[in-house]
């Protein structure tokens, strides 16, 4: 059983894309579950991945695979988790990150489902837990 599915899911990118030979490391696996499709959904609409399937074989639980960006160099430069299971972050929209200087995202947990940090401060006004 594992505590943080989405460290996990972060942490499996991490070594994909830092990989010796990341261009091998193209597609990578994790079990699945509706807030990591969630979020492959989120990198996929923002260029950081090409695609995601879930994959259900017989007597095993569903996997998200998903096959990352990369031309010569992935887009994705570093992964960060900020709010853990044991210590949540909580803030307003006006104190939203900014990553890369607006270059960047953050996936951002809200009252109203998982968003981009770009689109929470559109929709304002409402609970913000930061990923």
């Amino acid at each position: 059983m594992m505590t943080d599915p989405i460290s996990n899911m972060l942490t499996v990118i991490r070594n994909a894309i830092t990989a010796p030979d990341s261009s091998k490391h193209r597609v990578v696996s994790v079990p699945s579950s509706k807030e990591l499709v969630k979020i492959a959904e989120i990198l996929m609409k923002n260029g950081y991945i090409e695609k995601y399937r879930i994959t259900e074989e017989a007597l095993k639980k569903p996997k998200l695979e998903m096959l990352l960006v990369h031309t010569g160099k992935s887009s994705i430069l570093g992964l960060k988790r900020i709010s853990k299971p044991g210590l949540r972050m909580y803030t307003k929209y006006k104190e939203l990150p900014t990553v890369l200087n607006g270059y960047g995202i953050a996936i951002i947990s809200t009252s109203k489902g998982l968003m981009t940090n770009k689109q929470a401060k559109k929709l304002k006004n409402f609970k913000i837990v930061i990923i």
